[in-house]
């Protein structure tokens, strides 16, 4: 990959997106997405495009250096803990993250939640999880780096609710529904005018299709302070 634009062209079909998927999100023609592939990345742009992929700027531009900024998706992010939670009132769910299509136990990591808060949402402790969500993942308003708590439940999908879903080895956040005769309906969560995706039984198999779970808690820190502007403190805000 010589250029910018082919390293953006490759990246989006990382994602399985289409130009036009990407030209929606970033509010712009698809015949501006194609111009950049032909012609480069504006260099405008590269900042913003670069942070929405997950990669270095420098490598977008140039194809030198890493790809990934250091440290992106090496350790999951913690569960905010305001308040030390008394013995017994907290659980502790194992953390899985993708490999290879596979999900695979992340040492002895563990996501913290509050016990009462799974019990409200009628959340069986022993039937959920934490994932971490990788960077294949674009289409879905959580960024990499994510933790998400999954409940490990389908057998009633809930309308208008994110559910995890590994389709041909990625990991896409989708709303799903159940429609006659077994097939299965995704609904990219983003892109609102995209179509949705109706599989039947035998495509869900070939795909290898299989519904996670539930996704009910999800949280990150921001990777690194805005490069623009400054955040305003609090008598600036008044």
């Amino acid at each position: 990959m010589k250029t910018s634009g082919e390293r953006l062209k490759a990246l989006l079909d990382e994602c399985h997106l289409t130009a036009s998927d990407f030209a929606l999100h970033r509010d712009v023609t698809p015949q501006h997405v194609n111009n950049w592939f032909k012609r480069g990345v504006p260099l405008a742009r590269l900042d913003d495009i670069a942070e929405l992929l997950c990669v270095q700027s420098k490598w977008l531009r140039t194809g030198k250096g890493p790809k990934h900024p250091p440290n992106i998706i090496r350790e999951p992010n913690p569960a905010p803990s305001f308040l030390a939670l008394p013995a017994g009132q907290e659980v502790h769910l194992p953390f899985y993250h993708l490999h290879n299509g596979q999900l695979l136990k992340l040492g002895d990591h563990h996501l913290r939640l509050q016990l009462k808060a799974l019990q409200e949402l009628g959340v069986d402790p022993d039937q959920a999880i934490g994932l971490q969500m990788p960077d294949n993942s674009l289409g879905a308003d959580l960024p990499q780096g994510s933790s998400l708590a999954i409940a490990r439940t389908t057998a009633r999908l809930l309308p208008n609710e994110r559910y995890a879903v590994l389709h041909q080895g990625k990991l896409h956040i989708q709303y799903l529904k159940r429609v006659p005769g077994g097939a299965l309906q995704m609904r990219n969560q983003l892109h609102s005018e995209q179509p949705d995706i109706v599989l039947s039984r035998r495509q869900q198999r070939a795909e290898g299709v299989e519904i996670l779970g539930w996704v009910f808690w999800w949280a990150m820190y921001r990777l690194q302070r805005p490069k623009r502007g400054k955040i305003a403190n609090s008598k600036e805000q008044r």
